[in-house]
């Protein structure tokens, strides 16, 4: 390839660059009009709202640390991953009820891994969805790869819809939305669960962070 046109490619990949990282703003709606009502049950908090709809998807809503380790001492999984801001809260329990826990996610081993706790960024209570962004997921391998994700929930960045969930996004240009486990479904409607991503995922409420 000539010179003339390798400085062209790469000076049209430099400007589509910079173009890209120039985010449009977000259009205009009304958080009610978006908002699924019926989602919400009289009397319900966020928290029980959020459980009602993600365990409808199949997810796991837990309240304990005690629940995890007894789910995953169920499941045989005793090799994990954890965000190294987890390790002294979370971490060093599972050290101490037996679990191998690697604060450091090692690509080549995925393999190894049978669940992952990482950081979640928030929780909508209308779908029964969990947001994971770059800035709190401190490995994104480490949430996906593993049959068994952890997600932990500051009790705090609970949401009522997904009008508020976007409005909290920022300028983060990578989220991820888990809504449940993994699933897809064929042309005959059959539906399978941890194909491209964890086949078990679990919200762990903790009032502890931030």
């Amino acid at each position: 390839m000539p010179d003339s046109d390798r400085d062209s490619i790469f000076g049209r990949i430099r400007e589509s660059l910079a173009t890209a990282s120039q985010q449009a703003p977000y259009p205009e709606y009304e958080d009610e009009v978006a908002t699924a009502k019926r989602r919400f049950r009289d009397g319900d908090t966020l928290w029980e709202t959020f459980a009602t709809n993600f365990s409808a998807v199949n997810g796991r809503p837990m309240t304990e640390l005690a629940e995890v380790i007894d789910f995953l001492k169920s499941e045989g999984a005793t090799v994990g991953y954890c965000d190294p801001t987890l390790e002294e809260s979370i971490g060093r329990v599972c050290q101490e009820n037996a679990f191998e826990i690697h604060c450091h996610f090692e690509r080549e081993r995925f393999d190894d891994y049978q669940f992952g706790i990482t950081r979640a960024s928030a929780a909508i209570a209308e779908t029964g969805t969990l947001v994971l962004t770059d800035s709190d997921t401190s490995d994104r391998l480490g949430a996906l790869t593993p049959w068994i994700h952890i997600a932990v929930l500051p009790e705090s960045r609970l949401v009522s819809s997904v009008a508020q969930a976007i409005a909290g996004f920022g300028r983060e240009s990578n989220i991820i939305w888990a809504t449940g486990p993994s699933k897809t479904a064929d042309v005959e409607g059959i539906l399978i669960e941890g194909v491209h991503g964890p086949g078990e995922q679990i919200c762990l409420k903790t009032a502890g962070l931030q």
